[in-house]
């Protein structure tokens, strides 16, 4: 599966940005779908996973409450609405696809073996 992530830039704090993956190449629905980050400097942490069908999310501990992942099965498409961004959050994001035949929500990165290209995301104080 190829992945094309899209729609970072800069926001202040207090703001918001949606980012969108795009994929291609298998069929979507085989595929749970996740955002990762990366500062400079940090390994690359854990933001938002859901499933195949979409009805099971996770977010991480720093975003709950303020990012929603989503996905649409017919458009072969994953968001990430990002709401009261703050300037910690910025970073590359990352979207990534796991294979799975169960409704997981895999955390972690080792469980994704599809990455996209990444799209930065700075949001100042």
């Amino acid at each position: 599966v190829q992945l094309q992530a899209s729609g970072g830039g800069l926001a202040q704090a207090g703001g918001s940005l949606r980012l969108s993956c795009a994929a291609s190449g298998a069929t979507f629905t085989d595929y749970a779908m996740g955002w990762f980050r990366q500062s400079p400097g940090k390994e690359r942490a854990f933001v938002a996973t859901i499933s195949r069908g979409g009805r099971d999310r996770d977010y991480g501990d720093s975003v709950k409450g303020r990012f929603t992942i989503s996905r649409d099965n017919v458009k072969n498409t994953m968001n990430l609405q990002m709401n009261s961004l703050k300037p910690e959050d910025t970073a590359v994001y990352y979207c990534a696809a796991s294979y799975t035949v169960t409704g997981a929500v895999p955390d972690t990165s080792a469980h994704y073996a599809y990455w996209g290209q990444g799209t930065q995301v700075t949001v100042s104080s």
